[in-house]
């Protein structure tokens, strides 16, 4: 084959071509490092499409209008009030986490670089914490919720106290993501707010948070990713009732804990795949609905 129909192939005119051809001959390391580069690529790639292509053959066909009644029995496997749950304890465990981790992250950017001796030290210790809390198992956020809020509190097993474990474990990747964010709005933006006499609140509120938007909703994306997914922790701490949940004290059971529950009693394989399937749909349909919000306040 000549270089001419390689270069048509790749997409790249014949000079383009030749440049990069010279360039990896005096440079042998670049083009091991992009062999390997592409490869780790393929894997990653093809691992993720196998494990889709496998739920999807194995979940499908043993999806059954009866999964999605309201009410749960042994003889349909209801899925949907797993459903309503998951959006229950994502909803409120974003809206317990989202605040404390940005105002938390505003206040290492925006007040503590200027701040005291005191303040520094106090930064220091909060990131790392929040880094050591980030590395945490999760069985160790479920325990601590059974004893601090099922047990101490008198929640019992409740959607209220596995929102808020749940928001224990993301807070900590909240706040890195929103702390990155804020730190890659360039400093102009400030110096020009305060240049004009606005206050370091409708700085912040006006023009570095709007600015900072895409990075933080990156972080509130995975945030709900692990909310989603996430089993150990609520077991623990919402329990597992196939009741949809009616209050914040009411136990209730994820669609993760469901699929779980399933698989532990042996008798419900089908239904397992059936209901990994929705959960994987569930999972796509929020990240693109988050990535569309993203893109939408960008443009404004």
């Amino acid at each position: 084959m000549s270089e001419e129909q390689i270069a048509s192939i790749v997409g790249i005119n014949h000079q383009t071509l030749k440049q990069k051809l010279a360039l990896y001959k005096n440079h042998p390391g670049s083009l091991v490092v992009l062999i390997i580069t592409v490869l780790a690529a393929v894997i990653t790639a093809g691992v993720l499409l196998s494990l889709v292509v496998y739920i999807i053959a194995k979940g499908v066909p043993n999806i059954k209008l009866s999964m999605f009644e309201w009410k749960y029995t042994t003889e349909n496997n209801s899925m949907m009030p797993s459903i309503i749950n998951t959006l229950l304890m994502t909803i409120l465990t974003l809206l317990i986490a989202v605040p404390i981790g940005v105002c938390s992250a505003i206040y290492l950017v925006e007040y503590s670089n200027r701040g005291s001796k005191f303040q520094m030290r106090l930064v220091k210790i909060i990131r790392m914490t929040t880094e050591t809390l980030q590395g945490i198992p999760s069985i160790v956020y479920g325990l601590f919720g059974f004893l601090a809020f099922v047990i101490a509190c008198h929640f019992s097993y409740s959607l209220l106290g596995g929102a808020i474990t749940m928001a224990l474990m993301v807070l900590p990747l909240i706040m890195r993501t929103t702390e990155e964010a804020l730190l890659s709005v360039p400093d102009s933006y400030r110096e020009g707010s305060f240049g004009l006499g606005a206050g370091k609140l409708r700085t912040i509120f006006k023009i570095i948070l709007p600015s900072a938007v895409p990075g933080i909703l990156s972080g509130v994306i995975l945030a709900v990713g692990r909310i989603v997914g996430e089993t150990a922790a609520l077991m623990y701490t919402a329990g597992t009732s196939t009741n949809v949940c009616t209050g914040f004290l009411q136990p209730c059971r994820t669609l993760a804990v469901h699929m779980y529950q399933l698989l532990c009693e042996g008798k419900y394989m089908e239904a397992a795949y059936a209901t990994a399937v929705v959960l994987l749909v569930m999972v796509i349909l929020i990240n693109a609905l988050s990535t569309f919000a993203a893109k939408k306040l960008t443009k404004k």
